[in-house]
Formats: structure tokens, C-alpha cells, sequence
């Protein structure tokens, strides 16, 4: 047993780590896709969602998350980590497949991609002050709640709601707060402008490419440690769905998009990638080889249709997050009751019943936390603010400066 469990902590371990390693490929991937006058705004928000977030799960949210026995809709251990001791010892019969403080660290990860999410959405034009106010609260309180009703035991979970590595509890979540700020804040300055969308080209598309290798890289442990043990033959199946589906996503949507708009569009293809990741992230260990690629095949057309109808109603969404995150994460969702093990009209209706609920209490959660800070402290920068740069007003540095000698 002993033996067991050390291979399986290590494995959940590596997991956790690549998971990290992921944020490091939301900044790239954000940075790329918006303009250079905003770089170091868009990677400190980044480097804040990481530091609060883990010290937020680690004081309030890993219990709200996990509260043990509970009602199913709200319950709390108690402030702080607590971690179960036999004869003054970390108690290791915690789990077969992981050790306490690996449980923390694990899910911990997956609370800070929730507000990654945001951040790409409001790029651009959002006060630093309140987005950092809403960070704390929505992780602090509403993703861990959110996440109880299922990950935690509670009515969703009980109902057989399934969500293996987070289409709808990380994904959706993120995504519907995504929308509601973006709703609220506006567009850009110039991105609606008579009657024509106007086109803001990302700074670097070779940052916003390594962004999402890196991001696939990172979802072998998203989904590859949703296993909770090296389980050698679910973590193989989970690993080679999830490749699957990216791919198959990427090859959908570059080919849809370049029939739809006659050219190649590197970030539609970068986009159908994430959505083939985001699709196939509910029923990763479910899934055949064929439905993995089915899978992300449909979400590689939903990229395409969901960036064109973001733009039609006049949203502006500068990476793309509402249609991979959320767009994306609902079709994951429903894809369980319609693909692999678990398909069904029943299993469909409940994947459908869950994702009503997280809607309803993602988009209460966020509403009220960003009107909140719409009339109090504002959630836009001025106009000579968005015009000029985010980096010089809300930093005083530019992000790429100009080290040559001067000439006189």
C-alpha cells in the first residue's frame, strides 16, 4: 500500500505542477493576443491570480470546496488547512491516490485557472484595482461554492451530474464570469465603430503560439491528474483523448475558418486547439479514440461560429475566452450523455440540469461583484488610460524599452 501510494502522490504531484506550469502559458498566449501597450498589466494580473488564489484556497476555499458532510449547497470546515493526523503524523489512509497537502495543492491549481479565464476577456481596458477586488471574491467564495455542488459531494454530484477534469466547474465558470464583465465593461475604444468591427492584431503571435503548446502541455495534468491516481490505464486513455480532441479541434477550425473567411487564420487555429481541450475535459476518461475526435472536431466549429456571434452582439472579447472557455465547456458538458460510457437521454438531461446551475450561480456571482464595483470604484480606465497604455499609467514601465544607445 505504501509503495502504491508513493507512485501515486508522485504522479499527482507532476500533475499539480503542470497545471502550474499552465498560467505560464495563459500569460503568453494573452500578451500575444493584445497589444504591446498592455503587456505588463496582462502579466501582472496573471502573477496576482496565482499568489491570492493559492493563499485564498489555502484560508477559505479548499474547505468551502470540500466541507465533508454537508447540506450539498453550502458547507465550511472551518478557516485554514487542517490537515488529518494519526499518532501526531500526516494520516496517509487520506486517499489511495494522494496525500492531503497534494489534495490542496492540486485543486488549488485549478481555482486560479477559473480567474485566468477573466483576465484575458477584460484585457485591455479594465481598472487593476478592481480586478484584483474580484479575484479575491470570486475564488474566495463563489468558484469554491460552485465547485462543492459536485467536487465536493454535494446535490449535483448525488443527481450523477459528471464532470471529470472541469469543462463546467473550472471552464464555464471562468467563461460565464468572462461574459458578464464583458457585457458590463464595453469594447475597446474603436472596436465598434459604424457599424464595423474593427480589428486590434495581437502583438506577437509567436508568445500567444507558445502560450497554447504550453497550455496542452499543461492539460496532461489537468486531466492526466483528474484521475487522482497513475492509475496506468485511465491516466493512458485520459492522456490520449485529451491529445485527440486538441488536435482534432485545431485541424476543425483552421479548416472551417479558412473556407468561411478565406485565409488562414493562425489564431482561429490556436483557438480550435483550446476549444478541443475545454470540449473533451468532462468526459476525458470516458471517452473511445473516435469520440475524442468527434468531440473536438465540434468544438472546432463552435470556435468559429462563437467568435463570429461574440462580435455580431457587440462583445468584445479580446483572446477569445467566452467561445473556448465557455462555449466550449457547455458542448464538454453535454457531450457526456451523448458520447462514450455514460451517454443517454437521462445522463443528457442531467449534464443539461448542471450546467443551468452553474449559469445561475456564475452569473449571479459575478453580476453582483462587478455592478458592485461598477458604481463604487469603477471597473474602466479613462479613455486617455486605454488610449495610451495600461502599462504606462497603471505601471510606469513599458514592457519592452528601448535599451539602445541614444544617437545625439
Amino acid at each position: 500500500m505504501d509503495g502504491l501510494l508513493t507512485v501515486n502522490n508522485v504522479w499527482m504531484m507532476i500533475c499539480t505542477a503542470l497545471v502550474f506550469f499552465m498560467h505560464l502559458g495563459f500569460a503568453f498566449l494573452e500578451i500575444g493576443l493584445t497589444r504591446q501597450k498592455n503587456t505588463i498589466n496582462i502579466l501582472f494580473k496573471n502573477l496576482f491570480i496565482i499568489t491570492a488564489g493559492l493563499l485564498l484556497y489555502c484560508l477559505l476555499g479548499f474547505n468551502l470546496m470540500y466541507p465533508g458532510e454537508f447540506n450539498g449547497f453550502f458547507g465550511f470546515a472551518g478557516f485554514g488547512l487542517n490537515s488529518p493526523l494519526v499518532d501526531g503524523s500526516l494520516d496517509l489512509t487520506y486517499n489511495e491516490g494522494y496525500t492531503y497537502w497534494t489534495d490542496f495543492l492540486f485543486q488549488g491549481m485549478f481555482a486560479a485557472t477559473a480567474a485566468t479565464i477573466v483576465s484575458g476577456a477584460v484585457a485591455e481596458r479594465i481598472k487593476l484595482n478592481s480586478f484584483m477586488i474580484f479575484v479575491v471574491l470570486y475564488i474566495g467564495l463563489v468558484y469554491p461554492i460552485a465547485g462543492s455542488w459536485k467536487w465536493g459531494g454535494g446535490f449535483l454530484d448525488e443527481m450523477g451530474f459528471y464532470d471529470f477534469a472541469g469543462s463546467t466547474l473550472v471552464h464555464s465558470v471562468g467563461g460565464w464570469a468572462a461574459l458578464v464583465a464583458i457585457w458590463l465593461l464595453g469594447p475597446r475604444i474603436g472596436k465598434f465603430k459604424d457599424g464595423k468591427i474593427g480589428a486590434f492584431p495581437g502583438h506577437s503571435m509567436p508568445f500567444a503560439t507558445a502560450g497554447v503548446i504550453i497550455l496542452w502541455l499543461g492539460w496532461f495534468g489537468f486531466n492526466g491528474g483528474s484521475v487522482l491516481s497513475a492509475d496506468p490505464e485511465l491516466t493512458s486513455l485520459t492522456l490520449v483523448t485529451t491529445c485527440l480532441a486538441a488536435a482534432a479541434g485545431g485541424v476543425s477550425s483552421f479548416i472551417f475558418s479558412s473556407l468561411r473567411y478565406k485565409n488562414y487564420d493562425i489564431t482561429m487555429f490556436l483557438n480550435g486547439i483550446l476549444g478541443g481541450l475545454v470540449g473533451i475535459t468532462a468526459g476525458a476518461d470516458q471517452m473511445s479514440p473516435t469520440d475524442a475526435i468527434l468531440i473536438g472536431a465540434i468544438a472546432g466549429v463552435i470556435i468559429v461560429f462563437g467568435v463570429a456571434l461574440i462580435d455580431k452582439i457587440r462583445l468584445d472579447d479580446p483572446v477569445g475566452a467566452v467561445a473556448v472557455h465557455l462555449i466550449c465547456g457547455i458542448w464538454g458538458t453535454l457531450a457526456v450523455g451523448i458520447f462514450g460510457n455514460l451517454a443517454g437521454f437521462d445522463q443528457f438531461l442531467t449534464q443539461l440540469i448542471g450546467v443551468a446551475c452553474y449559469a445561475a450561480i456564475c452569473i449571479a456571482g459575478s453580476f453582483l461583484i462587478f455592478y458592485i464595483l461598477k458604481i463604487t470604484l469603477g471597473i474602466r480606465v479613462s479613455a486617455k488610460e486605454e488610449t495610451e497604455g495600461l502599462d504606462i499609467h497603471e505601471h510606469g514601465m513599458d514592457a519592452y524599452p528601448d535599451f539602445g544607445i541614444k544617437q545625439h
